[in-house]
């Protein structure tokens, strides 16, 4: 009878608990049913970290510097005999430049290189995605849309003269009279100073128009090494992005860190043209596939590309060629030790292939975020600045043949017994036509560009300036594909260049795509449960991209492409140390790491204050891990996959 009379008074508690909470879910409904809540990724964020602005202590395993590589400092000053540049040249160098904002910054940074070397005057040069003919604001022009014109004259008044525009006396005649080259994007000086000086001499105008993203030889001989520290103090320290852009990228940065948590930051790297050229189309699926072909059909015709229109990018993948996908970067990710909180910003303006390929990572991280997130529309539409409308782009299913026409093609038709007309089509969508895709389905050639794809290339332009900005600034940085060989600069390969130029000791991760893919393809058919032994081998290759030896590897790999990724030792010091680090060579007698001269006494004092401030914070245990950084934590999203009665694995 008691064990009877226990039990009524547990459900009459009960029953009372949920009247109460009943009464309070109604009394909320009623003065919050006029107005849904709005989430967004920074709510989200913010129930995940409930202490916002709150400093919180940091797993040095995850977030801390590299120690081997703290000794290294940005030094591109001048170090022989450098004068300053006269009043007289021999004449002036405008450029147009061709591509996005990778090619534009490398493209840049050679033209004062070469103005230098032929003792020229530049021209600021014309951004071809930013011109006023492709309906961008008239508040800006050219250059000036994405950098900051009066900081780029005067940074470089010791280096080059520069002028806004041509002397009238030549304006109206440079086009019929002044000669134009178009220069290879890795020529070398001795074709300057050889075929093009001797013209600029003569005809005191030339013009140079800039392709594929460079036109100076990356690697100069040692005799040429201030002109490498030139290159360093234009894209480090000149080439400042216009007050507007950098006020909103530091506002995005101070937004990411608000929360009190590191964040880190990762480029898919998934361009259609690097895909093309390396012969990864098998690794998307449906129309994907054709418009990669497409294109790397179109290199072939241009001499880009040297190779077989059909090639198996399975190998190419396995050769470390094609870049990662994301859901591998976030099982690697997991693989170090990564928490599912973890912030994650997403750059790059474009994502070949879509938003579905980023799933799996947004299903491995809850934090996902990207611009759109941290900025309101319009924040980015003042970026934009006012602009003419432009008609939508609206697509028009072709005309209905009549049946006269229809006759007359049954007529021509060939010679009889002829077999029955097909069965009609079904019925296209309006869905299944509309998008940049379009085209594919309907016509051999890609159609022009309409003038709304041109003004959305030069917004891209900005959004890849803001991305560059915080890429720069974060915590650490996972490239999906970074320069190796190919023929462009491209935007990982610059991010890394710049961190590894103002902050050697940052994260920055620079994996071999070819040794991911080898640990891969030994869990290929159960990829969501990895062995531990597994995840120990991905978590040292990644440490070790981190350090001297990622370092190497990388200078042997995209130095010789694009110089910005890789801009050590010319650019840098060393602060003195107790250990000496012995120079490593390459096959070619270059020194790849290790040849960098002592910092002047201004920087080791600098440095040695620094050390003393640093000394006084509290010390952090680097082997003081949280929970959720067990090594098997990669299986733990198993049972998350299980659940999910909507998962497709296909998706």
């Amino acid at each position: 009878m008691a064990f009877k009379s226990k039990i009524k008074w547990v459900a009459l508690f009960v029953l009372t608990l949920s009247l109460g909470s009943l009464t309070v879910h109604l009394s909320l409904t009623k003065f919050s049913s006029m107005s849904l809540v709005q989430y967004s990724a920074k709510e989200a964020l913010s129930h995940d970290f409930p202490y916002i602005g709150s400093p919180v202590g940091r797993n040095k395993r995850l977030w801390g510097a590299v120690r081997s590589l703290e000794s290294l400092q940005p030094y591109a000053n001048p170090r022989n005999l450098y004068p300053v540049p006269g009043k007289t040249s021999n004449g002036f160098i405008y450029a147009k430049i061709f591509g996005g904002f990778e090619k534009i910054r490398s493209s840049i940074c050679d033209l004062v290189t070469i103005s230098r070397l032929l003792n020229a005057t530049l021209v600021i040069p014309e951004i071809q995605e930013s011109t006023r003919s492709k309906g961008i604001s008239s508040k800006f022009k050219s250059f000036s849309y994405l950098y900051d014109e009066e900081q780029f004259i005067a940074s470089l008044k010791n280096d080059v003269n520069i002028i806004k525009s041509l002397p009238e006396h030549f304006k109206s005649a440079r086009r019929s009279e002044f000669p134009t080259f178009k220069p290879k994007s890795s020529a070398s000086p001795n074709y300057y100073v050889k075929e093009i000086l001797p013209s600029l001499k003569k005809a005191k105008v030339i013009g140079l128009i800039i392709m594929d993203g460079g036109c100076l030889q990356p690697i100069l001989p040692p005799i040429l090494s201030e002109f490498q520290r030139l290159r360093c103090r234009v894209a480090f320290h000149t080439l400042q992005f216009r007050p507007e852009i950098q006020i909103l990228g530091l506002r995005m940065v101070e937004r990411l860190r608000a929360w009190g948590q590191p964040f880190l930051a990762y480029h898919p790297g998934l361009v259609r043209d690097t895909l093309a050229y390396h012969g990864c189309a098998e690794l998307f699926q449906d129309v994907h596939t054709e418009l990669i072909q497409y294109r790397r059909e179109q290199m072939i015709k241009q001499g880009i590309v040297n190779d077989e229109l059909s090639v198996e990018s399975h190998i190419r993948r396995e050769n470390g060629s094609c870049p990662l996908m994301p859901e591998e970067v976030g099982l690697l990710l997991r693989a170090m030790g990564y928490p599912s909180n973890t912030i994650i910003y997403v750059a790059g303006s474009q994502t070949f292939g879509g938003q579905r390929l980023l799933i799996p990572l947004r299903a491995m991280f809850a934090n996902v975020v990207d611009r759109t997130s941290l900025c309101s529309k319009t924040e980015l539409s003042d970026l934009v600045g006012p602009e003419t409308p432009l008609p939508p782009d609206v697509f028009k299913m072709p005309n209905p043949k009549s049946e006269e026409q229809l006759k007359e093609e049954w007529n021509r038709a060939g010679p009889r017994p002829r077999p029955l007309p097909p069965p009609p089509d079904r019925p296209v969508y309006q869905h299944e036509k509309e998008g940049w895709y379009a085209w594919i389905t309907e016509n051999d050639k890609e159609p022009n560009p309409s003038p709304m794809d041109l003004r959305m290339q030069a917004h891209r332009l900005l959004w890849d300036a803001l991305d560059y900005i915080v890429s720069v600034e974060a915590d650490a940085f996972f490239p999906g594909f970074h320069s190796d060989g190919s023929r462009w600069p491209d935007f990982s390969g610059l991010v890394i260049g710049q961190r590894l130029y103002e902050r050697a000791s940052s994260r920055t991760y620079r994996p071999d795509r070819k040794k991911i893919t080898e640990l891969f393809n030994i869990i290929r058919d159960d990829m969501y449960h990895p062995k531990r032994n597994w995840i120990l081998s991905a978590r040292e290759h990644l440490n070790r991209s981190l350090s001297e030896e990622g370092l190497i590897r990388q200078s042997l790999l995209s130095k010789p492409t694009s110089f910005l990724s890789h801009p050590i030792p010319e650019c840098s010091c060393r602060i003195s140390s107790v250990e000496i680090t012995k120079p490593i060579k390459g096959k070619d007698g270059r020194i790849l790491f290790g040849g960098e001269p002592e910092c002047p006494k201004w920087m080791q004092s600098a440095r040695a204050e620094k050390a003393r401030t640093d000394e006084t914070e509290p010390a952090e245990d680097e082997n003081d891990e949280p929970e959720q950084l067990e090594p098997d934590v990669i299986s733990s999203l198993t049972s998350l996959i299980d659940h999910d009665e909507e998962w497709d694995p296909n998706d």
